[in-house]
């Protein structure tokens, strides 16, 4: 499993073609390893309290990370060409999502702002919200998730431009570490005329405030 997460975060890719992952652990052997980190804190694995948290745990792991089972160029490829000529952005803001940090496994906690231009065809709103879920439910970096985010959407509708801000807390470094728990870290990447024209920037900036 290891692998694959490193392939699928890996700075080299753009925007993989997901494959199922075919050496993944049982789920037994998920609750024995969480069996081992309560061992490894001072904790009694076998105490009331905890005797069923392994499989809670594996459950919520399972849910955190669902990601990894889904493919979002599939979640993009339902479009839609009758756009009657429409040339302009398409923007869905403040769009929540949790992920969690590739280097402690962390909380990331913030709002997604999405936008792309259409050349010949769109896709339904809510694909660029589902488009967010999916990146945010793996094991990710902001940066790779801000960029994993546009191209795709580019690739996919072959779009004149997509923009995406990310405005995130990450708990790493507000309830651990430096402990600054007030502090949050904007990331942005743009494609096509988003990052070729200053103006169409700005006013997706502006849109977004």
């Amino acid at each position: 499993m290891r692998s694959n997460i490193n392939n699928l975060n890996s700075n080299s890719m753009s925007v993989e073609k997901f494959t199922p992952q075919n050496d993944k652990p049982s789920r037994e052997e998920a609750e024995k390893a969480v069996e081992t980190l309560l061992r490894w804190a001072g904790e009694d694995p076998t105490r009331t309290g905890l005797l069923e948290t392994p499989a809670r745990y594996t459950r919520a792991f399972e849910e955190h990370f669902i990601g990894y089972t889904q493919d979002p160029a599939k979640e993009l490829a339902k479009t839609f060409e009758d756009i009657d000529q429409y040339d302009d952005m398409v923007l869905v803001k403040d769009i929540d999502f949790v992920s969690h940090c590739e280097h402690h496994i962390a909380p990331i906690i913030g709002k997604a702002h999405v936008a792309y231009w259409p050349n010949k065809k769109v896709v339904g709103i809510s694909k660029l919200a589902r488009i967010v879920d999916i990146y945010a439910k793996r094991l990710t970096s902001q940066e790779n998730m801000t960029r994993d985010i546009a191209t795709i959407i580019q690739d996919t509708l072959d779009a004149k431009g997509c923009a995406v801000m990310i405005d995130a807390n990450h708990q790493c470094m507000s309830t651990r570490g430096v402990g600054k728990a007030h502090s949050s870290t904007v990331t942005n990447h743009f494609t096509g005329i988003f990052k070729d024209e200053s103006e169409t920037r700005s006013r997706f900036i502006e849109m977004i405030k």
